[in-house]
């Protein structure tokens, strides 16, 4: 029942945040006029990636939740939502509002509550840290293409 609950608000999220961004990056003028990184990714592997991301953050999360430390738990519950916060709220900030900095800000405020949960807050199970990796990994890609915009637009 968590793993449904976890998979529900993640997919829900990723479905406000492209809400959020209106077109699809396909179909934006601005972004497709940008200087992008020779390693930015075709479109794609972006909904690939968070679909695999998101389940596997979905795994974690309804594991990690049945922990008996209350405060782990609350910890856990507070940095969830300022996830959930931050990756949607980097959708308008990028592709609407233009506002790139404050994009990539975002985005490295994100990475760092992801490698919070990472060494903080996952057990001692190397399992369940493997399934925060993806996620860490490619908010790391995502920092460097949106650091990329910063610096070449």
């Amino acid at each position: 029942m968590r793993l449904l609950l976890f998979l529900l608000l993640n997919f829900g999220a990723l479905y406000v945040g492209a809400l959020f961004m209106g077109q699809s990056p396909a179909e934006n003028e601005w972004y497709q006029s940008l200087s992008k990184a020779p390693w930015t990714p075709p479109g794609w592997v972006f909904g690939a990636a968070w679909t695999t991301i998101m389940i596997c953050y979905a795994v974690y999360l309804s594991s990690v939740v049945r922990t008996d430390d209350s405060l782990t738990k609350k910890r856990l519950i507070l940095s969830y939502a300022l996830q959930l916060f931050l990756n949607v709220f980097w959708n308008p900030l990028f592709f609407n509002w233009h506002l790139t900095e404050l994009a990539l800000f975002c985005i490295l405020s994100l990475l760092a509550v992801i490698v919070y949960q990472l060494l903080k807050l996952s057990p001692q199970s190397v399992y369940l840290k493997l399934l925060l990796l993806p996620y860490a990994l490619w908010l790391g890609i995502a920092v460097s293409l949106n650091f990329f915009v910063v610096l070449m637009n």
